[in-house]
């Protein structure tokens, strides 16, 4: 049998934004109330998307981290999913800072990142509006979902199966340059030694 193609994603936001049950939301399409906000834990899960097997490796970031430990999360993932809570102004604003610091760690690669506005169900004492999400977005370059963890309104499958599909494009699309610029090399040095051999 073929081997699964593996993509490690990570997920970042504030502490209480609802990662966790993001991610459970997605494996066990169960919500949990009550869970440790302190731990961060990895899930392996495999599915198929597009046809293809892909075995996911997940980390749900405790979202307290101290600068080393975030700067390592960073450093080992390839897909981001930078999480904030609809219901919480200040969670919004910490996703540009993060994005940035991710940009300095993965340079001079792109980040390949989605945004989650989480928690859609508590629509009622929303401060960050569904334009804003959109033109944060649009300012980050990535693809933006609303979604409730609790509910499971918004596609959350969705959210985690585009994410490894980009991840694997970027990495065909940087297999490609590599093997592109290694050939460019070998033709240098062989036209080197055709030189050498006719003067």
């Amino acid at each position: 049998m073929a081997k699964s193609a593996e993509v490690k994603l990570a997920i970042f936001g504030r502490a209480g934004v609802g990662k966790s049950a993001l991610v459970v939301r997605f494996l066990t399409k169960r919500f949990i109330w009550e869970y440790d906000p302190t731990l961060e834990s990895t899930y392996r899960h495999q599915a198929t998307i597009d046809d293809e097997v892909v075995t996911m490796e997940i980390l749900d970031t405790a979202g307290q981290e101290d600068t080393i430990q975030r700067e390592g999360h960073m450093r080992w993932g390839e897909g981001f999913v930078l999480v904030y809570d609809i219901t919480d102004r200040g969670s919004f604003e910490e996703v540009l800072p993060l994005k940035n610091i991710l940009d300095e760690i993965k340079k001079p690669k792109n980040v390949t990142l989605i945004l989650v506005g989480n928690k859609a169900d508590l629509d009622h004492s929303r401060q960050v509006s569904t334009e804003e999400g959109e033109k944060l977005a649009t300012e980050l370059a990535c693809a933006f979902y609303e979604c409730s963890a609790c509910t499971g309104e918004g596609n959350i499958t969705e959210i985690f199966y585009e994410l490894c599909r980009e991840v694997r494009r970027r990495r065909m699309v940087q297999g490609k340059t590599r093997r592109r610029s290694s050939t460019t090399h070998v033709k240098k040095a062989i036209n080197k030694m055709l030189t050498k051999i006719s003067s």
